[in-house]
């Protein structure tokens, strides 16, 4: 039997550090949702990964930093952006006020 599933049900939130909850794999892909409140990188952190990274924001508010060019991106819910293989990034600010859920699919292309 199909199961029906929300992506806003269930939400654990953590102060101390994001949740990442794994909800589909395959061979050459991975989807998570995580649910980020109030957390950021740490400053000398970056994100150097072996995958593609196809990422959404579904509610709450965040911003990426690239490294290439020190760009800031601010997502709001509905954006989404592609980050490259080796896209070295990192997660400047999200809401300390809601809960920023994210879906994150992780890909080899």
């Amino acid at each position: 039997m199909m199961e029906l599933i929300n992506l806003f049900t269930n939400i654990s939130v953590e102060m101390n550090q994001e949740v990442v909850e794994e909800i589909l794999h395959g061979k050459t892909f991975r989807l998570e949702r995580i649910v980020s409140n109030g957390q950021c990188s740490e400053q000398a952190f970056w994100y150097d990964q072996e995958e593609d990274e196809l990422v959404f924001l579904l509610s709450g508010e965040a911003r990426l930093q690239f490294e290439h060019d020190d760009t800031l991106l601010t997502l709001k819910p509905g954006d989404y952006v592609h980050i490259p293989a080796h896209q070295r990034h990192r997660l400047d600010w999200t809401s300390p006020d809601e809960a920023s859920v994210w879906l994150a699919l992780f890909f080899k292309a």
